[in-house]
């Protein structure tokens, strides 16, 4: 995953337990925020266990399934006959460790594992409704653990579960003769006393009242991206106090300069030249000579951004939007944004982005104008403090002032919308800073050579 990237949701399983596969095979479908990836194998074996469910949430570093391969036993150091799914399973669980210490810890777990009869400690039974690691339960083994015993283990894992750590201080404080504390998962909520439930009758009237359908509706289930999205904005809206300015440009220079442009461009680069490379280098340009709009906020911190890394909302075939993001949009020429601009475009509408190349975005523009709209009032992207919304370019009878004196004449003109986030961003900022992209596109050089 790229590097700003902490989690995914695993969508899909391609392989099952027991199927075989192939080096750099497909084995799952994961998913960021709006990207979907397949995760290859790096061996080729076959696939023995799995420790995610489709829609879990998994963090960056944990392990998602073991692969048995054939030379998993060569090096075991043990003359015993093992089953060799459950060698296999013993040996090649664990999760990286941090430090040296448990380096050698887990190196000699599962050499003691290894060296362990597979009977069960104490003669208990193996089945248990609670799920273990395979490391959790060698552990259990070479400390002669019944199944009782570690079913009365607190666990700090995810729903409960029983980490490595948990049953090596539970070890460690068996023996000390100490009482093993229960010890309470830090993301979970303690309980108290005094509960408040947010399912109120009124509430409860509401939301049966909102499932109510009448004969021959159809009832659609949101996608996992449309409810992605729809979290994201509403966080959005009840997290920045949105504001929005509105200002009219005439582009009508910039209209005329692209189609006299456009066909030699398209027939030297392979590239088509449409107008968002343009906007978005007038966008860069405004954002160097205003840094303040390009921030982000952290709870009480103001973080301003070195780099200047656009998003740039593209539709995609489904209906939803996803945010491409132009990295380092300052230092491209206009044919080398043009480059970037498509090549995102294209592969968002074919699914084909890298969770690294939707992220780290510091400031987004949307093209409300490619639907017909005038303008628009977009919603901010966090942890982003503004939003640019370019609206479509019209013909329309303008008011052209001349030495000579005022006339009537047709001008190519559009509406740009600035939401930005009050909190951190005042009227004036953001007011100057759309002025600033309408200025640098009214005085557009119509004999710039490209």
């Amino acid at each position: 995953m790229g590097e700003s990237v902490a989690e995914a949701t695993l969508t899909a399983w391609l392989k099952e337990v027991g199927d075989t596969v192939e080096m750099d095979e497909a084995v799952l479908e994961i998913a960021t925020d709006k990207v979907d990836s397949e995760v290859p194998s790096e061996v080729e074996g076959v696939l023995l266990e799995k420790f995610f469910e489709v829609d879990d949430v998994i963090k960056v570093g944990e392990t998602i399934a073991i692969i048995q391969t054939n030379g998993a036993l060569e090096d075991s150091g043990s003359d015993q006959d093992i089953a060799p799914s459950t060698a296999t399973s013993d040996v090649r669980t664990e999760v990286v460790p941090e430090t040296v210490t448990e380096i050698e810890d887990t190196i000699k777990i599962a050499k003691d594992t290894i060296a362990a009869p597979l009977a069960v400690a104490d003669g208990q039974p193996s089945i248990s409704d609670r799920f273990y690691s395979p490391l959790v339960k060698n552990i259990a083994k070479a400390e002669g653990i019944s199944m009782g015993e570690l079913d009365s283990i607190s666990g700090t894992g995810k729903e409960g579960r029983v980490t490595k750590n948990d049953i090596l201080a539970y070890v460690k404080n068996r023996q000390t003769g100490e009482q093993t504390p229960s010890v309470t998962p830090v993301n979970t909520p303690i309980a108290t006393t005094e509960t408040v439930s947010l399912e109120t009758p009124a509430n409860e009237e509401r939301k049966a009242a909102h499932l109510q359908t009448s004969h021959g509706d159809e009832v659609i289930e949101m996608t996992r991206m449309g409810k992605l999205i729809a979290k994201h904005m509403v966080d959005s809206v009840s997290t920045s106090a949105h504001v929005q300015s509105f200002i009219e440009v005439d582009v009508t220079k910039i209209v005329n300069w692209r189609a006299k442009h456009k066909d030699a461009f398209e027939k030297r680069e392979g590239e088509k030249l449409t107008y968002t490379p343009i906007f978005m280098e007038a966008i860069a340009k405004a954002l160097k000579a205003y840094p303040l709009m390009n921030i982000s906020v952290e709870g009480d911190r103001v973080i301003k951004k070195k780099n200047i890394n656009i998003g740039m909302a593209a539709a995609l075939p489904d209906g939803n939007l996803i945010v491409p993001v132009i990295k380092n949009a300052d230092q491209l020429n206009l044919v080398g944004m043009a480059k970037v601009v498509n090549d995102l475009a294209e592969r968002a509408r074919k699914n084909a982005l890298k969770p690294d190349e939707i992220q780290d975005g510091t400031y987004t523009v949307t093209n409300v104008g490619t639907f017909g709209s005038v303008f628009g009032t977009p919603i901010i992207n966090q942890p982003q403090v503004g939003i640019l919304a370019l609206g479509a370019i019209r013909k329309v009878p303008s008011v052209i002032e001349t030495s000579e004196g005022d006339f009537i004449g047709i001008r190519s003109k559009m509406y740009l919308s600035h939401s930005y986030d009050h909190r951190v961003v005042n009227g004036a900022l953001g007011s100057m800073f759309a002025k600033a992209v309408a200025d640098y596109l009214e005085g557009w050089d119509v004999n710039r050579e490209i």
